[in-house]
Formats: structure tokens, sequence, C-alpha cells
């Protein structure tokens, strides 16, 4: 007697799934006043190539593909002509050189850089105050998290600085992502969070106090974080593009944490391996990070400490960004009131403006990012 086979209902829903995806496609519709026109544009000046036309006799209908397109052109159809961007290494090898053209449909085709440089726009400095206390707006970003901007001028569009939070631990809903920038710091300010990066081995846990730099389109992935988990995020430029890669498995087969991208090594700087210091600024010390090290100059991190008497400097850095982690300080500056700062608040001096980091608790620590890495520290 046959016995009938019965399949989990998991399995079965997969099967279903699987079936169904066979075979699906997805067009674009343009419309034309004349196919007979079109057809020699997209097959010869764009490169793509035609699938499909009808009826014989007197086409009215062609489907052409390439770069990633499917592309059906109907005579009559009521919609707009719309823009195609076609995304290649070298722009110029397609289209004759140009990269702006008008279909005979009137559709407008755009051909740019598939991954164009980062643009690093000029830094238009300005001292920066941003309290806690002044209860700036969070903003929900990506993957649910809740964003606090700590340079709201974001200096001309030079830095981001983002005091990040997750209010309800547990597994983040992320992707394996990776970002076009200059420089890009991950400081865990409370709480842990998990996290799994390209070519740098298994997951590990980003402890308070700790950090790392995410070099230039490194893949990574935030896995899990804790309750009440905060980060500081530093970002240059401040508009960035995130492409989620949908290929990559993480964590990947290869370990090379020796691996450079773009010129710059992975960091997860840890505190209870690192040694104090005295600081560039005299009457405090510092914790460094290595960053400076590991970006050839790019940047640089350090956590700040008092240690005795506190004087007047200036910087010749382009972006000196400092964030308030524990304790109290005074700011005093030229030409400005003195401005007490407490946990969470944030500041920006500008190149070769006097300060003075006064009346420190002897519980101040503060996170300290500079670009470049290493500058001129002049003490008054």
């Amino acid at each position: 007697m046959l016995q009938r086979l019965t399949l989990p209902a998991r399995i079965i829903e997969t099967i279903l799934d699987l079936s169904l995806m066979q075979n699906i496609r997805a067009e674009i519709l343009l419309p034309t006043d004349e196919l007979r026109d079109d057809i020699p544009f997209f097959t010869k000046t764009l490169g793509m190539r035609m699938d499909e036309i009808f009826p014989a006799d007197d086409p009215r209908e062609a489907v052409f593909s390439g770069h990633g397109l499917r592309v059906r052109i109907r005579k009559g159809a009521e919609t707009t002509p719309g823009i195609l961007r076609i995304l290649c290494d070298d722009p110029v090898l397609i289209a004759g050189g140009k990269t702006e053209l008008t279909a005979p449909n009137g559709t407008k085709i755009e051909i740019a850089q598939l991954a164009p440089p980062v643009v690093m726009p000029p830094t238009e400095h300005a001292f920066v105050v941003r309290r806690l206390a002044d209860q700036a707006p969070w903003i929900v970003g990506r993957a649910g998290m809740q964003y606090r901007d700590l340079i709201p001028s974001r200096l001309g569009g030079s830095i981001i600085a983002s005091h990040i939070r997750i209010p309800d631990g547990g597994p983040v809903p992320d992707m394996v992502h990776y970002h076009s920038v200059g420089f890009q710091l991950i400081f865990c300010y409370k709480g842990w969070v998990d996290l799994v990066y390209e070519d740098q081995g298994e997951p590990f846990r980003l402890h308070a106090g700790n950090c790392v730099i995410q070099p230039p389109e490194i893949r990574h992935r935030v896995l899990y974080a804790s309750d009440n988990i905060e980060v500081i995020e530093i970002g240059v430029p401040a508009e960035h593009i995130t492409t989620i890669d949908h290929e990559m498995p993480l964590p990947n087969e290869i370990v090379n944490p020796d691996r450079e991208f773009e010129g710059q090594k992975f960091v997860h700087h840890k505190a209870d391996a690192a040694r104090w210091a005295p600081f560039r600024i005299p009457g405090f010390i510092s914790r460094d990070t290595t960053i400076a090290d590991n970006t050839k100059g790019v940047a640089g991190v350090h956590l700040v400490r008092p240690d005795g008497a506190s004087n007047w400097t200036s910087h010749e850095a382009d972006i000196l960004f400092s964030f308030v982690m524990a304790g109290e300080m005074t700011l005093e500056g030229e030409g400005v009131d003195p401005q007490p700062l407490s946990p969470g608040d944030a500041f920006v001096i500008p190149p070769n403006m006097k300060t003075r980091y006064s009346a420190p608790s002897d519980d101040l620590e503060l996170l300290e990012v500079s670009l470049p890495g290493v500058f001129q520290t002049n003490c008054s």
C-alpha cells in the first residue's frame, strides 16, 4: 500500500514561491508617435538589442533590452516619455561620448558614471555648540534608528555628526551595505551593538567606549543591539551614498585584517587595551585610537581627560569636532560667551580660534575627531 507523503507547510510555501518566481521580468513602458524612428536610436545609438516587435506589417510596439533595462515602446501609449539613466564605468564609451540625449519619442537619456568619486566640499568654518538640553528633534532614519544632528550646518556639507539611538534592543533590521565616503567613524557611547564587517572575520560586539572606522565601501551589517544603545557616527562628506549589497554574505570567507579600502584599514579600537598619554592641549591626556595611522592621516580620533591646569590654544585643523561623553566643562572662546557643557553636548572649533577648556570636572571625558589626523596646535 502506498503511503501518502506529507510535506511541512513551510516547504510547500517555498515550492510555490519558487514556481511563481519563474519567468518574471519587469519593464518600463514608454510612448512614441512613430516606432520606426526609435528603433535605430535604441539599437545603434544606445547599443540595446531589440527583443520583440509587432505587428510585422505595421509595427506599433517593440521591446528593447540592455544595460540592465527592459524597455517597451508603444505607439500611442498614454504615458510620459520619462528619463532613462544609464550608468557605466566610462560614460564617453556609449553614444559617441554624449552624456545627454533625447530619443525620437521624447525620452531623455542621461549617461553617468557608475561609481562617481566622492566629492569633498570645502569646509564652511563656524563655531558650533549643540546641547542635548536644547531638545533637538530625533529623526527616524535607516533601519528604524533615531538620529540627532550634532552639526546642523554640516559645515557646508563637509561633515555630518549624528547621535544615534535604538531605544528597544534586539535584532536590527539591517542589510549588508557600504558607504561611499572619505571617512566614517562609529563610536559606541552607551550599551553595545553586534557588528560584522567584510574580511574581518566573525561578528563581534562593540562595547561602550570602543569604536570602529568603516573604511570607504567596506561591506558591513548591524546585527543586534542592546536596549538603549547610543552611538556617535561621523561621516565625511555629509551627503554620501549608501549602497545595499544583495550578493555578499557576511561574514565572508576571506579574513584579511590588513586589507586597505581606498588606502584605509579597518580599526576596532578597544578602550581596555589602550594607554593614556599627554594630549596636544596642555593640562589634558588622551587615548589615541590609532585611526590617524590607519587612515594615513585622513582623520584622527582621541578620547580626552583633564590632567592639570587648562590653557588657551588654537589649532590649524580643517575640522575639529568634540562630543562630551561624561562630566562637565566650560568652553571659552574669543568673541563668544562662555559655554557650559555637559554629557551629550557637542561643539566645533574653527581653525585659528583661541579657546580654553576651563573648569573641567574630574570625570570629564571628550571624544575628539579631527580632519586631518595630525595638525598643529598653538598655545597662547
